[in-house]
């Protein structure tokens, strides 16, 4: 019998971006799936959550479920908004997905208050300021 390899997950990444030209929306930014690898990944499932207290209130938003066929190579997609007001919840976004025949899978976490101006880095292929987890 064979073993079933455990394989690290490398070269994607979960971006959170502020909208571009919309002065009138800063209570909506976007969030990103971003494949870094040279080949293409397919059958991408992103579920997301929020969980945590704001204000002493316990609070959990709703599991979102995103599916994508096939995100290409060197290639990003936009995920879901997110409104700044839960930028105080850790936001958790479990992806897994195929690629060369093996299904990995990986959660990337926006532990509170991450969310911020000081953990900005340049986003791959948006070439726009944002937080992100690889």
């Amino acid at each position: 019998m064979k073993d079933i390899p455990n394989l690290k997950v490398e070269d994607v990444a979960i971006a959170i971006v502020p909208r571009e030209d919309d002065a009138l929306d800063e209570e909506l930014w976007d969030t990103y799936l971003i494949n870094l690898k040279e080949g293409p990944i397919t059958n991408v499932l992103v579920n997301s959550r929020g969980y945590g207290e704001i204000e002493g209130e316990k609070m959990r938003t709703t599991i979102l479920r995103h599916f994508f066929e096939k995100v290409g190579p060197l290639d990003v997609v936009q995920v879901e908004p997110i409104q700044v007001k839960l930028f105080g919840l850790t936001n958790e976004y479990w992806v897994s997905f195929v690629h060369d025949e093996y299904m990995y899978d990986k959660k990337y976490v926006f532990v509170n208050g991450s969310i911020t101006e000081e953990h900005f880095t340049t986003i791959p292929f948006l070439n726009r300021k944002g937080v992100m987890i690889r």
